[in-house]
Order: structure tokens, then C-alpha cells, then sequence
């Protein structure tokens, strides 16, 4: 089990939340892909993306269906502006790969961001560290285990 991995479900397991850690045969850079590899809805995939604000990373977990409107996101944390973080400052932020990046297991906390469109799906499946993992979850969950702000993002 890669290392990112293992942090991840160390982190689930010290949680209460045991055995939702999947390896995958192939790895997901895209929603779509996790999507069609796991046989759900496009808008179950839990995103985490990494964008940058003047003070720092901060961390937006999005439905797969959506793109996230910097500018609505900016708005609802108070941001002067929001932009998308370069892949040097996603793995610095997290110590995971685009495409991979975990709501979990980062070197220090970030501040969190949840879309609260993915309430509307009962089963969320989030990235664990590589792109060639997921795990598990449900959206109230996701939002206790990462302390995340609801917001809209589109």
C-alpha cells in the first residue's frame, strides 16, 4: 500500500471509519473516470481540489458534476480572489498528486470548503491519496471528518 494511502486510512481507521480504503486496477485522473471504474454518478466524486487565496491553500471538495466558479468561491469564504494551485503547489499543500489529492492525510490542516450538492448523494467516494484509490463515504461524514465550510461553488 503506498505510503499517501496508508495515512489516509490511518486516518479513517482512528476515525471509526474502517474499511473503506479500495485499490483500483487503474488509476483516475478525472471524476469521469472514477465514475465509470466505480459504477456511480459523475456527481458522487468527491473532489479535492487545491486553490490558492493571499493567505494561502486552501481546500474546495466538490461533486465531480461541477466546476468550481472562483469567483462564487472567492465570494463565500471572503477571499479576495481564488485561483487554481500549479501542481508543485497542490503536492506542497497536500503531499499528494493531482488526481489523487484525499480530503485527508495532508502534511498540516487546510481550510476546508465542502459543495453542498454533494448532500444529494448517499454514497461518496473520495480520492486516497494516489489516483489509483478511493474510499468511501457519506457527505455528513466528509463534512465532520474534515471540518469543512458548506458553500456553493457554481
Amino acid at each position: 500500500m503506498h505510503p499517501n494511502v496508508q495515512k489516509v486510512k490511518t486516518f479513517l481507521d482512528e476515525a471509526g471509519l474502517h474499511g473503506r480504503v479500495r485499490e483500483l486496477t487503474e488509476g483516475t485522473h478525472t471524476a469521469a473516470q472514477a465514475a465509470a471504474l466505480l459504477g456511480c454518478e459523475v456527481g458522487a466524486i468527491a473532489n479535492s481540489l487545491i486553490f490558492m487565496t493571499e493567505k494561502g491553500p486552501i481546500l474546495v471538495l466538490t461533486s465531480g458534476a461541477h466546476r468550481v466558479d472562483t469567483d462564487v468561491v472567492a465570494a463565500a469564504i471572503g477571499a479576495e480572489a481564488v485561483s487554481r494551485a500549479t501542481p508543485d503547489q497542490v503536492r506542497a499543500a497536500t503531499g499528494q498528486p493531482i488526481g489523487g489529492v484525499a480530503p485527508i492525510g495532508h502534511p498540516a490542516p487546510l481550510p476546508t470548503y465542502l459543495d453542498v450538492e454533494l448532500a444529494e448523494h448517499g454514497e461518496l467516494w473520495a480520492a486516497a491519496g494516489v489516483p489509483a484509490s478511493v474510499f468511501e463515504i457519506s457527505y455528513a461524514d466528509l463534512k465532520a471528518l474534515t471540518g469543512a465550510v458548506e458553500i456553493a461553488v457554481e
